[in-house]
């Protein structure tokens, strides 16, 4: 590596933040330590907290002078049991009755817990399985009416208040966003988040309440959609295509699967993703024994680099980072397992993706003719983020993609996109003088040596026609 230049990192870092990690000094850290998108959970979080939290997180960013983007990750709609007095000791072959919150209880001697679906037992069958606290609890369907089931305990266990109850290949009749989220976006929208990641997505118009949801509050914020469920699975392909990135959430995806069918399933989604130019995040459980651990295990080592060798455009720390012991040193491990293994991946293009636009398929040539100049880069001009997105979805493994825009937004939502380095700067209104300043920028930043060819996609001045176009220009 060529001590002039930076180590170029193309596989992106998303961290999640919680008590562990929202202090302004432990920010910095992660900040300087690299993580580019910071996740807020707010599954247990408040409106009030997003507010204070982003508008740290801005602060910090400009005192570290580098910039991370912020993803609100919305609760969604879930199937929870409702509050028992006493935590319940279940047995194999035990009886239990789930029944709606507006049922009477029973008092036939069979213990009773309330669920906050009304239409539970309507969309369950006789036979169907129930898995209850993230599958450590599994119950068989044995009989039901229009208000409560009656199921056999198939582990033993304790049955505690408000558990998550997953329903394998259940289509259940849940709304895209819960009041709750609504209210939480309403504050993060005002915070100003780049991304939301959507929860429990079954189908494309999921996402689309959500988009038009974004719309109508004057966001751009752009669409993370969580996979996590069997129906998620089914619609894979319509789901992409509505969203502008995908979370592979392998938390309650590996309850809702034969876990044997995890792996395959991540596979399909990563190459899915890929044939539609859409981001991907790898989430939950990557590092989850560093959570008490200052180093992974040896499987969770080969976890991270199997997703970096599948190319997804990022990892993702969950509880690693909200409670976790040892954070920064997650993150540590997540740079040093990118850097040994991203150069060990074969420098072949995507050729999966569906290029459909004539300057889409401009940006394959630049592609090839950075990876056959070698140690080049590329340089991007983009207001919207377009252009960056393809390129970073086109994988040019070892061409580094320097995207230029001047909107601040665009700039945050660049972070996301595999191998793009996006830099905030004015542009002139002398195309020669913007491309003149980006390359000034990446010397003085040590992003590329003197000497370098770098391939420069932008527009230029024609006979009073503005004209897409594509040069080669030398590092000055």
């Amino acid at each position: 590596m060529d001590r002039k230049t930076k180590y170029y990192r193309q596989t992106k870092i998303v961290i999640t933040l919680g008590p562990a990690t929202e202090s302004p000094e432990c920010l910095a850290k992660l900040i300087a330590a690299g993580v580019d998108i910071i996740r807020l959970n707010m599954a247990h979080a408040t409106r009030e907290w997003v507010e204070e939290v982003v508008g740290r997180i801005r602060r910090v960013s400009q005192e570290s002078e580098r910039q991370v983007a912020v993803m609100m990750d919305v609760k969604g709609p879930e199937i929870r049991t409702g509050d028992v007095e006493k935590p319940l000791e279940l047995d194999v072959g035990d009886l239990l009755d789930f029944h709606a919150e507006s049922a009477e209880v029973m008092n036939d001697g069979v213990p009773s817990v309330s669920v906050n679906y009304a239409k539970l037992s309507q969309d369950v069958d006789v036979g169907q399985i129930i898995l209850v606290d993230s599958g450590l609890l599994r119950f068989k369907v044995l009989a039901r009416d229009e208000e409560r089931i009656r199921c056999e305990v198939l582990t033993s266990g304790t049955l505690g208040s408000r558990r998550h109850i997953n329903l394998p290949g259940v289509q259940v009749d849940l709304p895209a966003l819960t009041e709750k989220d609504e209210a939480d976006l309403k504050a993060g929208v005002a915070a100003g988040i780049d991304f939301v990641a959507l929860s429990f997505v079954r189908q494309a118009e999921d996402v689309q309440t959500l988009r038009k949801f974004l719309d109508e509050n004057g966001s751009i914020a752009k669409i993370v959609s969580k996979i996590e469920e069997q129906a998620g699975v089914r619609n894979m392909e319509d789901i992409i295509r509505a969203s502008d990135a995908i979370m592979v959430a392998r938390g309650d995806l590996g309850i809702e699967i034969d876990y044997h069918q995890l792996p395959l399933v991540q596979t399909e989604l990563v190459r899915a993703c890929q044939a539609e130019g859409k981001p991907v995040i790898i989430a939950t459980h990557l590092l989850e024994s560093m959570i008490h651990s200052p180093i992974p295990t040896r499987a969770e080592i080969s976890d991270v680099s199997n997703a970096v060798r599948e190319q997804a455009d990022a990892v993702m720390l969950s509880g690693e980072t909200t409670t976790g012991a040892y954070p920064l040193e997650c993150v540590e491990v997540f740079k040093n397992i990118i850097q040994s293994i991203e150069p060990t991946v074969h420098g072949q293009l995507n050729s999966q993706i569906q290029l459909r636009e004539p300057k889409a398929k401009m940006l394959r040539s630049a592609a090839v003719l950075a990876q056959e100049l070698g140690q080049s880069a590329i340089v991007v001009f983009t207001r919207s983020g377009f252009l960056a997105y393809v390129l970073g979805a086109l994988r040019p493994y070892g061409v580094p993609i320097y995207a230029f825009t001047d909107v601040e937004s665009i700039f945050r939502q660049l972070l996301l996109p595999w191998g793009v380095e996006p830099f905030l700067m004015e542009f002139s209104e002398d195309p020669e003088q913007t491309i003149l300043d980006s390359l000034d920028v990446l010397k003085q930043k040590q992003w590329c040596a003197p000497g370098t060819w770098v391939v420069v996609i932008t527009n230029a001045l024609a006979n009073k026609k503005v004209i897409d176009t594509m040069q080669l220009r030398e590092v000055e």
